[in-house]
């Protein structure tokens, strides 16, 4: 099981950014401006519930919205604007919908500070799906909201593709049902278990079989699908196996269509990114949950950063460490960590938890070093691994 040791008060910071309610579906993004209804193979490839069946559309970044004019923005080891704006080619990201919002953000932003000319491209077939082009060297980055798997690593390895590990944000996972669904405001980990292992499957169906105290409604459940880091993350911390998970419940890699069938099915019960709760609040009921030591916990800036919310998880992306090589490579994931960009990941649009400007820092310097593989030892992320010399 992975446990998250995040290890933040230590290293100082406390966001406080405020989490907004804008709804934005997630869908793959270009640079230079417009919509494309018809989104290219390259950009689509191993979307939706497996890698075969896109589901995810491309739209492409207009120029940023509420973002700062060009010539006041310029991004820490990318050069000025007048850098940016020399560049041109393509950068293509693959992969989680929970860190799609925040590469969304950085294609617009990266657009907005100068680099009208690179053409980038974000699309979300899940954690999975996205690793799987990455290891077969279709793309420069690839989203992630877990780190990379051993098998994937080896995959990487036959491939010849060494890849850059890089936290970018924190994460609580949000277990949510209908608003109406009254009777319940908190659950274990031990119900969530008891709910959703692979031994429940045709077993439990009512809340009441969950809780005593709970009445005989059946239980209508909505959850990431198998190439999802999310589904992942989820079924190591709730069942205690990675990937092992009953099958009869609602699945999508689109975090969206999960927003739609729990806010609209009554007696529902889903889990997926907390950023898409906080985009979605009026429509959906945000479940506390205890950890094991009967305090019951909601996800927030603060208690993903203190560690307290017992289902926080930190996200990545992996960089091509040959593709950085490339100027407009190099200079979008420069941009992406920027004391410049960084602030976004906790605005209203992106909704997720900054880590501290010290953390950044180290992360920028893996970066720049080229320090490849990965820094998850026994299942354990540690941030202060990333920390730098």
């Amino acid at each position: 099981m992975m446990v998250l040791s995040l290890l933040l008060v230590a290293c100082g910071g406390d966001p406080t950014a405020t989490v907004g309610t804008t709804e934005e579906e997630p869908v793959a993004t270009t640079a230079d401006g417009g919509v494309d209804s018809e989104p290219s193979a390259e950009a689509t490839e191993g979307e939706g519930d497996t890698a075969s069946e896109p589901t995810v559309g491309a739209t492409e970044a207009t120029d940023g919205e509420e973002t700062a004019p060009a010539e006041e923005t310029s991004s820490e080891g990318a050069g000025g604007t007048e850098d940016l704006g020399s560049l041109s080619g393509r950068v293509e990201i693959d992969g989680s919908s929970t860190v799609l919002p925040i590469s969304e953000a950085a294609a617009q932003e990266f657009k907005a500070a100068g680099a009208e000319k690179v053409n980038v491209t974000v699309a979300s077939s899940g954690t999975g799906g996205g690793f799987e082009r990455f290891c077969r060297g279709e793309t420069q980055i690839s989203d992630a909201s877990r780190p990379i798997k051993d098998d994937e690593i080896a995959a990487c390895k036959k491939a010849g593709v060494e890849f850059i590990e890089l936290p970018v944000a924190l994460d609580g996972l949000a277990v949510m049902t209908n608003p109406e669904t009254e009777f319940v405001e908190c659950l274990t980990l031990a119900e969530l278990k008891k709910v959703w292992q692979p031994s429940a499957e045709g077993k439990i169906s009512t809340w009441k079989q969950v809780r005593g105290a709970f009445p005989e409604e059946d239980i209508a459940l909505f959850g990431p699908g198998e190439q999802s880091g999310t589904f992942d993350f989820f079924t190591d911390e709730v069942n205690g196996e990675e990937g092992e998970s009953r099958k009869d419940y609602t699945a999508s890699e689109d975090d969206n269509v999960l927003v739609q069938g729990i806010s609209g099915e009554a007696n529902s019960l889903g889990y997926f990114g907390f950023s898409y709760y906080a985009q979605n609040k009026e429509t959906l009921k945000l479940l506390g949950v205890d950890g094991g030591d009967g305090k019951c916990v909601k996800p927030s800036e603060k208690t993903v950063n203190d560690g307290t919310y017992a289902l926080s998880r930190p996200l990545f992306i992996y960089v091509n460490a040959e593709d950085a090589e490339q100027p407009e490579v190099e200079a979008f994931v420069n941009f992406y960590l920027s004391e410049e960009f960084t602030p976004v990941v906790a605005s209203p649009e992106v909704g997720y938890v900054e880590l501290t400007g010290e953390q950044y820092q180290g992360i920028r310097q893996r970066f720049e070093e080229r320090t490849t593989g990965t820094e998850i030892k026994e299942g354990e992320f540690n941030i202060e691994d990333y920390a730098g010399n």
